[in-house]
């Protein structure tokens, strides 16, 4: 029997799937209908992305990763992103409707709220929200304001390795961090030092400033100074994450780095990729976050929102609480120009024409370990 569109798409529960409440109790409200439709269409693109997002932990899970694998993995997020997109877009359609017209069926949805979006959380946990991370929701636990059967998948996302923690393991595998000898630490804090001095002798040698600016300016080198010490000290560094202004560990953080710093040598284009796309889809999702926030503003001002919550000003205090990745986004802190990057390569001799020898970035191997992948939360 021939495939038949209609049957499958299974268009039948799909089309059928729409029951205005106002409808249903005799006063139907135009606008319930776009409501429902947009509400769904978020919860089929939340399944595409468990799909994509699924299969990259998978990835990332095994004991050995190999560079194909990882060009597989930044696909799977590229399309997240896509879909993140269009989520944000979305919003463009909601807000056609009026909060005069949204009135009008409001009333009939409480206490449902999207709060209870069981895909959402699941994607925030599979991505590394962390419980202590969240935002507290009528002073409850999250997880306490869905039922029973949908607090079981939620909870088993919680335990499951996240994204970041699984990225984080794979940080601490790189290979390159003092191979073949070259030591990336010691040489990039020595560049970081002579960066540091050639801007106090830049600011103390400009006569154009007056003492308050000089003063000021130098004040500026001394606190990226104090931020560069927490990095070239484990035991600070660790002191931050301590604190909960740091989640990526030290040598994660170390790796990371030595990826963006040395980017344009071949075998780091994919991990630098990688790392991109985790930051656009963080980015994606804060923006995402952002727009709902206004979006419930305009909708129903300084109400509550239907689930209970403050509305307007809950959605808005996660915009950068539940940040995943922000470590990664912090790392341009420490980014020095290339001119002042130390070299990858040594000359094998003077009247060598060749700059590429005994490069540890020109061993042809994948920022992988066949040691046994953990589950450790950082």
């Amino acid at each position: 029997m021939p495939v038949y569109y209609r049957d499958y798409l299974q268009l039948d529960k799909i089309l059928n799937a729409q029951v205005p409440l106002s409808a249903a109790q005799g006063t139907p409200a135009h606008d319930e209908m776009l409501f429902i439709i947009i509400h769904q269409v978020y919860e089929l693109w939340f399944k595409q992305i468990q799909h994509e997002l699924d299969d990259v932990l998978d990835i990332f899970s095994k004991e050995y990763i190999d560079e194909k694998q990882i060009g597989i993995a930044i696909s799977r997020l590229r399309r997240i992103t896509e879909i993140q997109k269009v989520l944000v877009d979305q919003l463009n359609v909601l807000e056609t409707m009026t909060a005069l017209d949204f009135l009008e069926f409001r009333h009939l949805l409480s206490p449902a709220s999207g709060f209870q979006s069981v895909q959402f959380r699941e994607i925030e946990n599979k991505l590394g929200v962390v419980p202590e991370q969240r935002m507290r929701y009528d002073k409850r636990p999250y997880s306490e304001h869905v039922t029973p059967e949908d607090r079981q998948p939620i909870k088993q996302s919680e335990q499951n390795p996240s994204l970041f923690q699984l990225i984080e393991q794979w940080l601490e595998r790189t290979p390159y961090v003092e191979l073949q000898g070259f030591n990336f630490w010691q040489a990039y804090r020595q560049a970081v030092e002579q960066y540091l001095q050639a801007d106090r002798d830049t600011i103390l040698g400009n006569i154009n400033l007056t003492a308050e600016e000089q003063t000021k300016h130098l004040d500026a080198v001394e606190a990226n100074v104090d931020h560069f010490a927490a990095l070239f000290d484990a035991s600070k560094h660790n002191e931050l994450i301590q604190k909960g202004r740091w989640r990526l560990s030290h040598k994660a953080t170390v790796a990371a780095l030595l990826i963006h710093l040395y980017r344009d040598e071949p075998i780091l284009h994919l991990p630098f990729r990688l790392l991109t796309v985790l930051i656009d889809v963080d980015e994606l999702l804060t923006s995402w976050r952002s727009r709902h926030a206004l979006m419930v503003h305009r909708m129903i001002g300084a109400k509550i929102g239907t689930g209970g919550s403050v509305g307007y000003q809950y959605l808005r205090a996660t915009v950068d609480k539940h940040k995943i990745f922000t470590d990664l986004f912090n790392l341009s802190t420490f980014l020095i120009p290339r001119s002042s990057l130390p070299p990858s390569q040594k000359k094998s001799n003077k009247n060598s024409d060749s700059t590429a020898h005994n490069s540890p970035f020109t061993i042809h191997q994948s920022l992988c370990s066949k040691s046994k992948t953990t589950s450790t939360a950082s």
